[in-house]
């Protein structure tokens, strides 16, 4: 039940998410192409919106767009045309997502973990359909460096979680660690609320647990 609200919540969002993706400006699509321009080889996006990465992808790469809302699915879809990304989609809540070890080259999300029940989980999936010798590309938003905005962050988070369907304040940097992920670099912005990561799968990646919820996606 929460997640078809979920779903129906991000249904409404899309044509907002589209026009964002539209109009390709501000320092978010600034970095979303820090990160994306390092994706390679076979490619799995999960939350893939209304397909705001697509600008940034190279030519080279096939990606796979899965997502749980069929309105954002069918913005990304007409992303893809415009921007000549060859990609195929699923509509699909990461808990019964489900791959072969060892699939993809780069596994790409940006904008979910604050919406995940269980974020190491969904990290744990990650490196165990990620290749060893592929890559894990994150940008996600999460509790602040900075003192007064962390406490901010903290009082107002259970409301925005009822309204927008995501956490303001994870420690993303413990997340992070906690997963087994081999992070090769960090970037923080805005006060140190935005993470950008570059990733490696872990070596040994444990099978995640069985309780996943869909999280909010990138626009």
């Amino acid at each position: 039940m929460e997640n078809e609200r979920l779903i129906r919540k991000f249904d409404k969002q899309a044509k907002i998410y589209e026009t964002r993706r539209r109009s390709g400006k501000g320092r978010e699509m600034a970095w979303r192409q820090r990160l994306i321009r390092s994706a390679k080889g076979k490619v799995l996006e999960v939350g893939i919106g209304a397909g705001a990465n697509f600008p940034f992808y190279r030519d080279d790469v096939e990606v796979t767009g899965v997502d749980f809302s069929g309105e954002m699915l069918s913005r990304a879809r007409v992303a893809a045309v415009e921007c000549g990304v060859r990609a195929e989609f699923m509509q699909s809540d990461i808990e019964t997502l489900t791959f072969p070890d060892g699939t993809f080259d780069t596994v790409v999300t940006t904008l979910t973990m604050c919406g995940y029940k269980d974020p190491l989980a969904v990290l744990g999936k990650f490196n165990r359909w990620c290749k060893a010798n592929g890559q894990i590309l994150l940008m996600e938003h999460g509790a602040s460096s900075n003192r007064m905005i962390g406490a901010l962050q903290k009082a107002i988070d259970p409301l925005f979680h009822r309204m927008v369907g995501c956490h303001l304040n994870r420690d993303m940097s413990r997340i992070f660690q906690e997963s087994g992920m081999e992070v090769i670099r960090t970037e923080r912005h805005m006060l140190g609320a935005v993470y950008l990561v570059w990733g490696k799968p872990a070596a040994d990646s444990p099978a995640p647990p069985s309780r996943i919820a869909a999280g909010h996606k990138g626009p």
